[in-house]
């Protein structure tokens, strides 16, 4: 049996789900952008972890520009809806953590990113199964 003219119409537009996710990832990339943030990754986790849908990772270029980009990036969140976004590391901004729920930011100064490398830990794609001849 053929899907309906809706049903196929509903499988090419995207959910109200995913365009908060991708309307939120805008606003965050954005705001990055903005406050001159450097080597901005996004990674696609769907598929690879229920934790959240998408892990975004960029550095700053000191102690100073870190905490300053976690705190416009805080106020960004807030005044998009997502105000409960939560933090880790603030204090000491070498590696701030921003949980905004389906989106993880991560925010490093550049010798603690490149000390983790935590893009190549999220960067692998999940194993496929072989096929059996």
């Amino acid at each position: 049996m053929a899907p309906s003219a809706h049903e196929a119409s509903a499988a090419a537009e995207p959910s109200s789900v995913e365009q908060g996710i991708r309307s939120l990832e805008s606003v965050i990339l954005a705001k990055l952008d903005d406050d001159q943030a450097q080597d901005i990754v996004s990674i696609d986790l769907r598929g690879k972890s229920p934790v959240a849908d998408a892990m975004i990772i960029a550095s700053g270029r000191s102690h100073r520009h870190v905490g300053a980009i976690a705190d416009h990036l805080l106020r960004a969140l807030k005044d998009a809806g997502c105000g409960r976004a939560r933090v880790e590391g603030l204090p000491h901004c070498d590696w701030v953590l921003i949980d905004a729920g389906d989106i993880i930011i991560h925010l490093f100064r550049p010798e603690v990113r490149s000390f983790y490398n935590i893009e190549k830990i999220w960067s692998v794609e999940p194993p496929t199964r072989a096929s059996a001849n």
